[in-house]
Formats: C-alpha cells, sequence, structure tokens
C-alpha cells in the first residue's frame, strides 16, 4: 500500500473514531428537524387578534375597514377623541385610526392620523393607505361625475402566455426553479469546503502544536501528508454528509406523514385555497414536469461530482497550507478572508447576476474562473451552458488546483516546521521560493 494511502486511511479513521463526529453526526440531523417542526408549529399559530380603534368625524370610511384574524376596527367614532386616546394608553387597543372633519377630499391626504404607543409595520401602514386612497379615489371620480362602475369595468388584468419558438406551451417561473436548483448545488459545494476545509487546517494545527508532525515527516514527503489529510478528510465528510441525508429524509418524511406536523415555515392555507390551488396547480403540473425532464440533469449531477471534487481539492489545499504556516486558528483568521471571499462572491453573483443574465459576460466569466466555477457554473448549467464553456472550466479549475498544491506544499513544507512566529504574507510568499 502506498504511503498516501496509508495517510488518508489513518486521517479516515482518525475522524470517524472521533467522538465529537460521532455525536454531531446523528445529532446534527436531530437538531436541524427539530427546528424545522418547531418552525413549522410557530408558523401555523395564529397571532393575536389586534384592536384597531377607529374615530372617523366625517363617516366616509368606517364602512373600508373589515376585520381579519389580524386585525379587528371598532367603530368608536361616537366617543369622546380624547377617551379613545386614553384606551391606548391603557393598552386597550393597539393603535388609533383618526379621520377629522376637513374642507374638501384633497385634505384627506395629509390629515389623517394613526396614534399608538408602538411603531406599527410597513405592511399595515401600507394596507391602510391603499384602502383610504382607494375610497378617496372613488369619491373624487364621483365628485368630478365620472362613472366609477364603468372605469372599474375598465380596468384590464393582462396575463402572458409564455411559448417557445417551436410552439410548445411554457410555463412561469422556470427560471427561479433553475437557479434553486443549480444554487442548493453550489451552495452545498461552498458549505462542505468551509466545514471539511477548516477541519483539515485545525488536523494540522493540532499535529503541528503537539510534534507529532516532526515524527510523521521523517518519513513521509510534506506533499504526501497534505494531500493524504485532505483526501482522508473528505472521505469523512462524504460518508457524514450521507449519513445526514439518509437520517433527516427518514425524519422529515416520518414526522410529516405519520404526525402530521408541517415543516418549515410553509403558512397555513384553509381548504378553500387548497382546492383553489390544486384545481389551478393540476392543469400546469404536467407543464412543469415536461420542462423539469428537459433540464439538463446528467449533465448537473455529473458536474456537481467533478466540480465538487476539484473545488473541494483546491480550497483544501490553502487550508492545509494556513495551517501549517500557523501555531493557532487566532493566527489563521488573517489568511481566511481572502479564501472565504470567493465563496461568497460566487454565491452573490449567482442568484443576483445568473437568474437575471446567465448568459452574460459577468456570469460567463465568474463560471469560468477556477475560484468561483464550483458556484457560478453549476447555477448556470440549468439554464444551458455551451459545452466548450464546461470544459473549458473544469480544465481551468483542475489545472489551477495542481498548480495550487505546487505552491501550497512549498508553504506546507516549511510551514510545519516553523514554531513561535505569526508569518506575515511576505513571508509565505518568500517561502514558495525555497
Amino acid at each position: 500500500m502506498s504511503v498516501v494511502s496509508l495517510i488518508i486511511k489513518r486521517e479516515f479513521i482518525a475522524k470517524v473514531r472521533n467522538k465529537s463526529f460521532i455525536v454531531m453526526t446523528f445529532l446534527s440531523p436531530l437538531l436541524f428537524v427539530a427546528i424545522a417542526a418547531l418552525v413549522g408549529y410557530l408558523a401555523s399559530m395564529k397571532a393575536d387578534t389586534k384592536k384597531i380603534a377607529i374615530h372617523d368625524e366625517s363617516g366616509n370610511f368606517i364602512s373600508v375597514f373589515k376585520n381579519s384574524d389580524a386585525y379587528s376596527y371598532h367603530d368608536l367614532s361616537a366617543i369622546d377623541l380624547q377617551f379613545v386616546k386614553d384606551s391606548i394608553l391603557n393598552t386597550k387597543y393597539e393603535g388609533l385610526l383618526y379621520f377629522p372633519k376637513v374642507a374638501s377630499l384633497r385634505d384627506y391626504e395629509s390629515k389623517i392620523q394613526y396614534i399608538s404607543n408602538e411603531s406599527p409595520s410597513m405592511n399595515f401602514i401600507g394596507t391602510i393607505e391603499s384602502l383610504i386612497g382607494k375610497k378617496i379615489t372613488e369619491q373624487n371620480y364621483i365628485v368630478a361625475g365620472l362613472d366609477t362602475l364603468a372605469i372599474k369595468n375598465s380596468v384590464s388584468k393582462v396575463s402572458v402566455n409564455l411559448a417557445k419558438s417551436s410552439g410548445e406551451e411554457t410555463v412561469k417561473g422556470l427560471n427561479e426553479i433553475k437557479i434553486a436548483i443549480g444554487g442548493a448545488f453550489g451552495y452545498l459545494i461552498m458549505m462542505f469546503i468551509i466545514i471539511y476545509g477548516n477541519l483539515v487546517m485545525r488536523s494540522v494545527i493540532e499535529e503541528k502544536t503537539n510534534r507529532i508532525i516532526e515524527i510523521i515527516i521523517s518519513s513521509v514527503k510534506p506533499f504526501q501528508l497534505m494531500m493524504g489529510k485532505i483526501i482522508g478528510t473528505s472521505l469523512a465528510g462524504i460518508l457524514q454528509f450521507l449519513i445526514w441525508a439518509i437520517i433527516g429524509f427518514i425524519l422529515f418524511f416520518g414526522i410529516s406523514t405519520y404526525f402530521g406536523v408541517q415543516m418549515g415555515a410553509t403558512p397555513a392555507l384553509d381548504a378553500g385555497m387548497i382546492e383553489a390551488g390544486q384545481a389551478e396547480m393540476g392543469s400546469k403540473m404536467q407543464l412543469y414536469i415536461k420542462e423539469f425532464l428537459t433540464l439538463p440533469i446528467g449533465t448537473l449531477l455529473v458536474s456537481f461530482v467533478l466540480y465538487f471534487i476539484g473545488g473541494y481539492f483546491l480550497y483544501s489545499s490553502f487550508y492545509a497550507a494556513i495551517g501549517a504556516a500557523v501555531d493557532n486558528e487566532t493566527d489563521s483568521q488573517q489568511f481566511l478572508l481572502p479564501i472565504i471571499m470567493p465563496l461568497v462572491l460566487g454565491v452573490y453573483i449567482g442568484f443576483f447576476t445568473v437568474l437575471n443574465d446567465p448568459h452574460g459576460t459577468v456570469a460567463t466569466v465568474f463560471s469560468i474562473i477556477p475560484l468561483t466555477s464550483p458556484i457560478v457554473m453549476l447555477m448556470r448549467i440549468p439554464f444551458g451552458v455551451p459545452i466548450w464553456q464546461l470544459v473549458l472550466s473544469i480544465v481551468l479549475l483542475f489545472s489551477t488546483f495542481f498548480l495550487v498544491v505546487w505552491f501550497a506544499s512549498k508553504i506546507y513544507r516549511v510551514g510545519i516546521l516553523m514554531y513561535g512566529k505569526k508569518p506575515t504574507w511576505r513571508e509565505l510568499f518568500k517561502w514558495m521560493k525555497y
């Protein structure tokens, strides 16, 4: 068995036998599912109905406000205004909507007040303004002698039907579905890189601090040791992810199916809304399934594996080099930011640029640049990517990986025997020349 294989086996066994690894492997899915169940339970709970007092001296706006599960409106126009304000101070009402007498309808645009002890939500105020504005507009039509019914019937609601150039009908929201699929794969890679890249770095720092590294490199080349650590840790991470996926799926399916607990923050819908939604979506579901099957699923899965391997190895080489250069995790912080920033930039480019222009210059360039391609390219693939761009991106990714490994091994070779001194960027570049 080769030296690298022995190191891989040693790292893998050391990680999976670690108590914290075992505990978090089986505890994490339980925590995630418990949080999802709690969020679902809280989302299904109805909030307390807030009581809103209305004092309308004109009598024109009482009919505008209808009670709902969130708000109930109470007409207190016949009661003294100061008494109503005191009721708010005594927390009997959430707030007071005050309509004074005015000379003309135009004055209502700036004279209406909402009085409360606490600031109301922007959504509530926006709804109030919309209702009042609609009522005043209708009264303005009447004063102007316009037929309000004719105006209402003249309002047009346009729904654009989507179709392909071949004549086939398609559906709305496909771009959002595509970016969600690609984004899930890209985010999974980023999370794996950050979690297990840090694990590689901590492993190197621990062995360096305990001086075990001095014994190991007496019979192993630094490059072989670094690659063994990266691969061994990645195998342990993949095993942990698989266990998480299996346990999480079983728990989600079991709790939602057999116990009827809502998972996640999906808003509760009444039976009528559900039936209406099913009737509306029933005719479109086949179109969604048809469009989903036209996505390059095979290309996406193969690319995910390749970018997963290339991206993790690329960034883990950085993490291993940093671990060899420092004596503790505190000193590593100055070197981690330049590593994490390309990952954050990739997510930003993916969600804010790929969604609007998947074949634009920005999205194309960052899907080829090795430091961001594992995330951005996976978000572009559902939209259709020319094969030459995909091949070029993968070739550059693995070429950069081998180049970075070569430079990182130089830092690793010098850094693992350096103690008691906090290195600078200038010293790291100097080590590459040795």
